[in-house]
């Protein structure tokens, strides 16, 4: 088996660990926010390595800065709503989400840069 573009990246790798994360915290969740807002959480989550993965397949940097906003837009989705469910007492905060959450931030914002950077001649 080939070793897919998105494997190599730290980004997609953060988000992936981010992504089992979140299924451990929303273990806690009551039982009537299974189809709430645990379930936006999850959808939210495994969104963002997703289009790590789906933008790193495509052919043009373009394309794949593209995919890497959707990402973006979803981990801003997964904060927000991280901090609805704390504020709101569902669960307690998780330092260790947080710091994933700001991490994958830092890395696909990185990762964007990179690819929308006007080419020097």
């Amino acid at each position: 088996m080939t070793v897919r573009p998105h494997y190599k990246l730290h980004a997609w790798s953060v988000s992936m660990e981010l992504v089992k994360i979140i299924y451990r915290w929303l273990a806690i969740f009551p039982t009537e926010e299974k189809y709430g807002l645990q379930s936006q959480m999850r959808r939210a989550a495994v969104s963002v390595p997703s289009n790590i993965a789906e933008g790193a397949a495509r052919s043009s940097s373009k394309e794949f800065a593209y995919f890497l906003s959707v990402a973006r837009g979803s981990l801003s989705e997964l904060e927000t709503q991280y901090l609805i469910a704390t504020q709101l007492g569902m669960a307690s905060e998780n330092s260790q989400l947080e710091e994933h959450i700001e991490q994958a931030s830092r890395l696909i914002t990185g990762l964007h840069k990179k690819h929308t950077a006007p080419i020097k001649s």
